[in-house]
């Protein structure tokens, strides 16, 4: 019990400390200032902004100033993004030469640095960061402490009830009661398919077997998708406590997280993670005094897109051949080396430990009836607001680009947004107020996916977007079924016949015929959906096709 009274220790004190955080009204002295070390940041030179304000409090001697590294605030349009606490001033577009201003005039002189200041979408400067319009629609949950923590300070996780929910789980729930509130939750796996989370809790858990495993799916290899890399470069800590809970829950002993070695930041954060919980007696034997014992190991991917696939990735782990198994069997029975295995992805684990700590009716009570919720999604493309942001669902497509993106720059329309990467299809403008949920989307001939959402102006060719996508996946299969391996490398020929103008109304049957043939006998669903991308351009954008095909031309010039 001496690590339960720690964590509470640790809560009680770092709590108050850290309060300034979350409360802007609070009276104190004491100054934090916050600089994104997300992937995006970094590439921004942050790391050289932490450096040069870390030198210049230093070099001035003033108390009470610290500054922290934090994930991602979502708004990657604007960074470097630099928030100081408790005031919550957000500066954007920091460089490191701006960092002797800031201290000198917002610090030691209490003066705000009007030009380093946000503009909103309406034009006007902001402030605060609460007062952007980016923000006011959205719901954080799974980006919960992203933006507000230090990722590689455990302390600081656990004060803002971090290994709580673990703590509620082992001393006062049994394995079946934590399945129970998860399935009462209506929480759907956030990689791409949306099976019921607390069904696929439940099926591992009643398959028998002494070993069992416990894999977190962080192979997120979609186009522009940056959500799980983000939670593990932000909260590395939610995932390893929900993947120990739904241990707990389906009665495994061993961990995997599966991540790809191009998220060198990922990797580190969570690598530090997994050892500064062993070290606080978090991870190991006898967790808490109980008799549950739990581990994470690291396996590193290559890149491949396949491995994204629940079996393929199980495939990689045992040091194979990145390559979809046939099923049934599926995981639950046999998996990880031939034993019951239970896989979600990074997105999903990091509602875990909200559901358990406010309860399953709060969870469900967010979202719409069949999505309950919210879903992150890694905004791209022709929208001012680049950036990741996390809404409820039912949240329709409008609200998302318009109203958080800011609309379309340089006063072009919108054309459409491609949801669900290359495994989703595009939505056109007759469908922006179509409801961000799974129904809803596949209604439409889309889905949700992982949660990129490609957003495209009016200057964009559908037919050029389909080839894309397909040269994405033509690239990414690993061959193993001849639908995928030889259909997929045929509809991509079709597409660039017809876009270099030499194609004809019959390559547009045959490509159509393709594109319907193949979902019906791909192995798995990298095959089973990459015709996606074509079949939903040619629902809503077949005039293009044929202006190409008839007149050998593109009426937007790409």
């Amino acid at each position: 019990m001496e690590v339960i009274e720690k964590l509470r220790n640790i809560r009680k004190e770092k709590k108050k400390e850290l309060e300034l955080r979350v409360n802007t009204n609070i009276g104190t002295k004491e100054k934090h200032i916050l600089v994104c070390h997300g992937t995006g940041c970094t590439s921004s030179k942050s790391p050289k902004i932490i450096e040069n304000f870390r030198k210049i409090i230093e070099e001035k001697g003033l108390e009470n100033v610290r500054v922290i590294q934090t994930g991602c605030f979502g708004l990657c349009a604007k960074g470097p993004i630099v928030i100081i606490r408790p005031e919550n001033t957000f500066y954007a577009g920091v460089t490191p030469e701006d960092c002797k201003e800031i201290i000198q005039s917002h610090i030691v002189e209490g003066k705000t640095v009007e030009r380093l200041l946000c503009k909103d979408i309406d034009g006007k400067t902001v402030q605060r960061l609460d007062e952007l319009t980016f923000y006011k629609k959205q719901k954080r949950i799974a980006l919960q402490n992203c933006g507000k923590i230090d990722p590689e300070n455990i302390e600081e996780y656990i004060a803002f009830d971090g290994y709580k929910a673990l703590e509620k789980v082992l001393l006062e729930m049994t394995p079946n009661e934590v399945i129970e509130e998860i399935e009462k939750s209506g929480l759907r796996g956030r990689g791409g398919a949306g099976f019921p989370t607390g069904k696929k809790w439940r099926l591992t858990s009643e398959v028998e077997g002494k070993q069992k495993y416990v894999v977190c799916n962080a192979d997120e290899g979609d186009p522009g998708a940056f959500m799980d890399r983000s939670i593990l470069e932000g909260d590395p800590h939610c995932v390893i406590e929900a993947m120990m809970i739904a241990g707990y829950a389906i009665g495994a002993n061993q961990g995997y997280i599966y991540v790809r070695a191009e998220y060198p930041i990922a990797v580190e954060r969570f690598s530090t993670a997994i050892k500064q919980a062993r070290e606080y007696g978090l991870l190991g034997k006898n967790i808490l005094g109980t008799k549950f014992s739990f581990d994470i190991d690291i396996r590193l991917g290559a890149g491949a897109f396949v491995c994204g696939e629940e079996t393929a990735l199980l495939e990689s782990i045992e040091g194979k051949r990145g390559q979809p198994r046939v099923k049934p069997p599926y995981p639950a029975n046999s998996g990880l080396w031939g034993k019951p295995t239970l896989i979600n992805n990074v997105e999903t684990y990091s509602n875990i430990t909200k559901i358990i700590l406010n309860g399953a009716d709060w969870y469900a009570s967010i979202g719409t009836q069949n999505s309950k919720g919210t879903k992150v999604f890694a905004l791209g493309g022709n929208v001012v607001n680049v950036g990741l942001v996390e809404v409820p669902m039912g949240t329709t497509l409008r609200e998302i680009v318009y109203d958080i993106g800011g609309g379309i720059p340089n006063n072009r329309e919108f054309k459409a947004a491609q949801t669900g990467g290359p495994s989703g299809g595009c939505i056109p403008k007759e469908h922006l107020d179509t409801p961000i949920d799974y129904e809803s989307l596949k209604q439409i001939g889309s889905m949700m996916g992982s949660g990129g959402l490609i957003v495209m102006d009016d200057t964009k060719c559908m037919v050029n977007l389909a080839k894309f996508y397909l040269s994405f996946t033509v690239d990414e299969s690993c061959g193993k079924c001849t639908p995928c391996r030889i259909g997929t490398k045929r509809m991509l020929e079709l597409l660039e016949k017809i876009t270099q103008g030499e194609g004809s109304v019959e390559d547009l049957e045959k490509l159509e015929e393709l594109a319907i043939g193949i979902p019906k006998t791909a192995i798995c669903g990298l095959g089973q959906s990459a015709p996606n991308p074509v079949l939903s351009t040619f629902k809503y954008f077949r005039e293009e096709y044929l202006e190409h095909v008839k007149y050998k031309e593109c009426k937007t010039g790409e």
